[in-house]
């Protein structure tokens, strides 16, 4: 790395300089991570931005020696308060872990001991580098809950990780982390996965903690909101090699990178409705075919001759403060500076707010542009009518399992879809959303309430009365991995569908069976030989296409879309956004579109429902809903997202609510958002809004609203 970022570091500072990690595998020792350097420093945020499988996890693990079994440190120095972290002996090495550096894992549910209460984990780390026991340490773990925001924590302190929601067990990590209050904090993707309005709560409480002690963090994640929210500088790893650093406000002003570049052009947003999201080509080269030269160059469309045989150095970006942003790409040496200027021409306009002028300039060659998207105007008749459904699940208790009362997952929820739309359906974990998604198919038995197909009513249940509604709806599940059957091939898995239902690729003749699988893996861009292969021998974005192409070998009219790009890297997401759309418009295919990512909402959808507890809060256009939200609970949910601003300015939004979503098995009453809501009076302790309609395509439940309908629009 160049002088400026291997400068010599105050005595508190953790030092990392020329990591190298690697993974023995037949025989040979492949390297994930190449030489990586940086400083962090008390107080700070240094947040490791980059797609899966560039080393940024493997780099925290390696500070704290905690590498699987195949793990290998190949060379570097980590040094913190003058000893060597990747030297010290063990029995010196457990007196720094959790005590001068403790780690945040990506996975709580899989991090906490399940046979251990909260109490027993909180205590073992006061035990070992503190020395409390007995009431001493549990008056500290309440303490500890308490602070992370934990209501009720001596309770909460003989509950199992799996009592507590997923907010809860990441507070709960949070704590076991902070128990001995070290100086550094590794947060491995501490808000994957979570909802807005936890995701919110978990930065201010970590921002909030380190204000407090002062500590430093490397925080570890894809998103890039997630960054402009929290970090105070940046480092871009790709291949296991970092290739751009610098302060926030360099970074979200100008990222200099072309791989940085690509990121910001891939995120989804309402002015590139319509449009093309610009997705990288390719994926993440594997440890076993690392490129020559620039790691990046297979899929750069700038590089050029000398990106594939010379590895570039660092250079520092003209415009940033002196020392600071640098990166590694030879479109920066100052030989190339009449090949910069043609790759990097000047822009009129940001094409991404908050992305600088150029922030995709050098992306809009060589990658995909414009297709159009399916059409806003609403038509006649809904595809998909749903009417007053619930799905309730009995609660039983004692010897006779006797029902003592019903845990209202769904309760009374109605809408209605069009051919060739899309409607969202967000809301918190919990709220409902999968399990309306579910009833609407009859992988749920509902309660009561109707659904509608193409005007003809969808039976409860009933195998042989389900059959031609079975072709009509599918579903793509939320993970890919575990939806797909491990012990069959892709083209097993494709055929299974067109078997069961009779269709004419799931007939006698291999030929017919191999064209059929071929046309619909070339219809979700995957090669044909792909049939051929094990779900577990792709990426998760193509197992996400597999998933996809599962659920089209039916030939179905509505797809049932359950967070199909909730964990997948920003550039992975942009192809199957771009996937979706494309088919939509080929194949007229209306969507339920199930998420928490409110980017997707404003680029994928006409429509949105706004689901709380059960039950529809508030539903409309796209614009209508989340450019003037009415609800309440609609308002907390976009104030809780992290967006990226203007240039310079970090993030907007990220608001924390209070409190987390009460059990539908003991819903609040009257209004059940009151208990969060600030603008609750007696009425919303006393009733149930009614709705209220606020326009032609929009209705609230809210009594703000209550007599203020709008007449439906008359009939042409």
């Amino acid at each position: 790395m160049s002088a400026a970022l291997i400068s010599a570091a105050p005595a508190d500072t953790l030092c990392v300089r020329d990591l190298s990690v690697g993974f023995a595998t037949a025989g040979r020792v492949l390297t994930a991570v190449d030489g990586v350097s940086f400083d962090l420093v008390p107080g700070e945020t240094l947040a490791l931005l980059g797609e899966s499988g560039c080393g940024k996890s493997a780099t925290a693990l390696a500070l704290l020696r905690l590498l699987p079994d195949a793990g290998r440190i190949l060379g570097g120095r980590a040094e913190l308060g003058g000893d060597d972290l990747l030297a010290l002996p063990p029995a010196r090495l457990r007196d720094v872990r959790g005590n001068r550096l403790a780690m945040i894992f990506q996975e709580p549910a899989t991090s906490l001991n399940p046979v251990l209460t909260v109490g027993q984990q909180i205590g073992e780390v006061l035990a070992r580098h503190l020395g409390l026991a007995g009431e001493a340490a549990r008056a500290r773990s309440e303490a500890l809950l308490r602070q992370v925001g934990i209501a009720d924590p001596a309770a909460r302190l003989a509950a199992y990780p799996f009592q507590l929601s997923g907010g809860m067990k990441q507070r709960v990590m949070i704590a076991i982390a902070l128990a001995a209050e070290p100086r550094f904090l590794l947060a491995d993707e501490p808000t994957t996965a979570l909802d807005v309005t936890i995701q919110a709560q978990i930065l201010a409480l970590l921002r909030d903690l380190q204000a407090q002690r002062g500590m430093g963090m490397l925080l570890i994640t894809h998103d890039l909101g997630v960054v402009a929210e929290a970090a105070h500088r940046v480092g871009v790893m790709y291949a296991g090699q970092l290739i751009e650093t610098g302060r926030r406000d360099d970074f979200f002003r100008r990222p200099a990178h072309p791989y940085t570049q690509a990121l910001f052009a891939a995120l989804p947003d309402v002015a590139r409705r319509g449009r093309r999201l610009l997705a990288l080509p390719g994926q993440v080269p594997t440890l076993a075919r690392m490129p020559e030269g620039c790691r990046f160059a297979p899929r750069c469309p700038k590089a050029f001759a000398r990106c594939g045989s010379e590895a570039p150095a660092w250079w520092p970006v003209l415009g940033a403060e002196e020392g600071g942003q640098q990166v590694r790409c030879h479109l920066y040496d100052p030989a190339e500076a009449a090949r910069y200027r043609e790759a990097f021409p000047p822009a009129p306009e940001p094409a991404v707010a908050g992305c600088g002028t150029d922030a995709t300039a050098m992306v809009t060659a060589g990658l995909d542009a414009a297709t159009p998207a399916a059409s806003d105007a609403p038509g006649a008749a809904p595809l998909l009518d749903v009417q007053d459904l619930q799905v309730h699940f009995p609660i039983r208790r004692g010897l006779f399992k006797r029902t003592v009362g019903w845990v209202k997952a769904v309760d009374g929820v109605s809408l209605h879809l069009e051919r060739g739309r899309t409607l969202a359906l967000v809301g918190e974990s919990g709220c409902g959303k999968t399990t309306v998604g579910k009833g609407i198919l009859r992988l749920l038995r509902p309660t009561r309430g109707g659904v509608a197909l193409a005007g003809r009513p969808v039976p409860d249940h009933g195998r042989q009365a389900l059959a031609p509604f079975r072709r009509q709806m599918q579903m793509v599940f939320q993970d890919p991995f575990a939806s797909l059957n491990p012990r069959l091939t892709v083209g097993a898995i494709l055929l299974e569908g067109m078997t069961a239902l009779g269709l004419p690729g799931g007939k006698p003749g291999a030929a017919e069976r191999e064209a059929a699988v071929a046309a619909l893996l070339d219809q979700v861009g995957l090669p044909a030989e792909a049939a051929y292969r094990y779900p577990h021998e792709f990426s998760g974005g193509q197992r996400q296409r597999i998933a996809i192409a599962r659920a089209l070998a039916v030939q179905p009219d509505l797809l049932v879309c359950d967070e199909p790009t909730s964990a997948l890297d920003v550039s992975v997401q942009a192809q199957i956004l771009n996937l979706l759309a494309e088919l939509q418009e080929r194949l007229g295919l209306a969507y339920l579109f199930i998420t928490h990512n409110f980017a997707v909402v404003e680029y994928l959808a006409h429509e949105v429902a706004v689901m709380y507890l059960g039950r529809i809060v508030e539903r409309g256009t796209v614009d209508e809903v989340l450019r003037d939200p009415r609800h309440p609970y609609t308002r907390t949910l976009l104030a809780a997202v992290p967006r990226i601003a203007a240039a310079g300015e970090g993030a907007v939004g990220n608001v924390a609510s209070p409190g987390e979503t009460p059990s539908p098995a003991n819903p609040p009453a009257g209004c059940h958002f009151q208990p969060r809501c600030p603008e609750a009076d007696a009425a919303c302790r006393a009733r149930y809004p009614e709705e209220t309609r606020l326009s032609p395509t929009r209705v609230v439940h809210c009594h703000r609203w209550a007599g203020k309908d709008v007449p439906p629009m008359p009939d042409k």
